[in-house]
């Protein structure tokens, strides 16, 4: 009993914690004092942990202070915490639209953008608490089907258990989809002016294309120590210097 209320004290804390250096970072914001309302949400997520408010938070102020290729780091961030939040997509778009580089990403099957979208509607946690309301509503119409005699509750227990039965599916893979984008971090943003991308990781291979700041990236191959493979959204790919680059 003395464990689970030192846990409850803690949690509480943390929370009153968080929700005062936010609140004091909020302040700075609303005084668009946007350079020091920055460093308060960065020590808000050094110290608190992360959150997609408050990256979208920093992504505000970076965009204020016309830092593109931080506004578009922290609003990825974001996005990847809560992809179903609409502010965080309208200003991650409103960013990418103030980078250089324009990007045509290729076309794709139908089927794949319609999963994206429909995984990305909601957030993981959102996904698991549907998941877990369908499963229970599942069973409850499996009662109904197997302790109810008459037809039409039957007919309803059955086919709504079934209905629920598709949704826990969808919400599970949704979320661990959701899950496997936040273990496996393979993105980045380009933060460098302009990166010479390069054949091969050295200096003297041959130059294939210029990228510049604020641009998107998927990681291929991370094994060197100084260099990535990178993909660029359109599908070309070649080397950039690690420095040049920050993970989402």
């Amino acid at each position: 009993m003395r464990k689970i209320l030192s846990l409850f004290v803690f949690s509480f804390s943390f929370l009153v914690s968080f929700a005062a250096s936010k609140a004091e970072a909020d302040a700075l914001y609303e005084k668009e004092q946007y350079k020091d309302a920055a460093a308060a949400y960065e020590a808000v997520l050094k110290n608190e942990g992360v959150a997609a408010e408050v990256y979208y938070n920093l992504g505000n102020c970076y965009y204020k202070q016309d830092e593109i290729p931080l506004a578009v780091l922290n609003y990825e961030r974001a996005f990847l915490l809560d992809p179903g939040d609409a502010d965080i997509r309208a200003n991650l778009a409103l960013a990418r639209g103030k980078t250089i580089d324009k990007v045509v990403p290729p076309s794709e099957m139908f089927f794949v953008t319609w999963w994206r979208d429909l995984t990305n509607c909601m957030s993981i946690n959102a996904w698991t608490i549907t998941g877990i309301v369908a499963f229970i509503l599942m069973l409850v119409g499996i009662t109904i089907y197997a302790f109810m005699s008459q037809l039409t509750l039957r007919k309803i227990g059955v086919y709504g258990a079934m209905a629920m039965l598709v949704i826990v599916l969808i919400a599970n893979l949704a979320a661990l989809s959701q899950h496997a984008d936040l273990t496996h971090r393979d993105t980045a943003i380009i933060m460098a002016p302009a990166v010479t991308v390069k054949s091969s990781p050295s200096e003297t291979s041959t130059d294939l294309f210029l990228i510049h700041e604020g641009s998107k990236v998927e990681i291929l191959d991370g094994s060197m120590k100084e260099w990535l493979e990178v993909k660029f959204e359109e599908g070309k790919q070649g080397w950039v210097p690690v420095s040049t680059l920050e993970i989402i």
